[in-house]
């Protein structure tokens, strides 16, 4: 959950600054009680955690479409189709490749929107926020790179240690304390205000 929590911001984050809504703390608190409430029904019904999925940032990002009641009409739509077995042969014929094509451009508008949000960080005048971008890229691509990088460490480890998610969110939280140091809460919401305001306007 720690991990879906990460990546669950950074989607909301993300979608806020597609659509062009600002997303406040209340905002993001409403996501995760969301996404939390899929996850009790998930483990009611013995399934996977129901979380958000990054992909839907792309899709939203190629469609244009900010309607959640698209999302509403979409679930309503499989649940039809889960009810009829020649609908799901239809679906299983749709060529690898395209689901291919499709995929790489919506991951793709994932890691645009991603780099777009950063060009809000300033790295012309606090050149150590570059290291903290930079190393904790390096840490999040260790579960790709190296899978065996922390085979050694405590087993109850593995889960959290095989996300890039998560060390990337860990490093990019510890090296700005660091770097950057701690400030108030109210010194938080105003950089986040300032950061989706600039962000709006790239």
């Amino acid at each position: 959950m720690i991990v879906v929590m990460i990546e669950s911001l950074g989607m909301f984050l993300a979608l806020g600054e597609i659509t062009g809504k600002t997303i406040d703390r209340d905002a993001l608190t409403r996501g995760l009680r969301a996404d939390g409430v899929g996850t009790v029904l998930g483990g009611i019904f013995n399934t996977f955690p129901y979380t958000s999925f990054s992909q839907n940032v792309g899709l939203v990002g190629i469609t244009g479409v900010r309607s959640r009641w698209v999302t509403i009409a979409g679930g309503a739509i499989m649940l039809v189709l889960g009810l009829l077995p020649k609908m799901a042969a239809l679906v299983e014929a749709v060529p690898l490749v395209v689901l291919g094509g499709a995929g790489l451009v919506m991951f793709g508008m994932v890691a645009a929107t991603g780099a777009r949000i950063l060009t809000a960080v300033d790295f012309k005048t606090n050149q150590r926020n570059l290291f903290v971008v930079a190393i904790s890229v390096g840490f999040g691509l260790i579960p790709l790179v190296a899978p065996n990088f922390f085979k050694n460490l405590p087993h109850d480890l593995q889960p959290l240690l095989e996300s890039g998610i998560l060390l990337c969110a860990l490093v990019a939280v510890l090296l700005n304390a660091f770097f950057n140091g701690v400030g108030s809460a109210e010194e938080a919401k105003a950089d986040a205000a300032g950061v989706a305001s600039a962000a709006q306007h790239v």
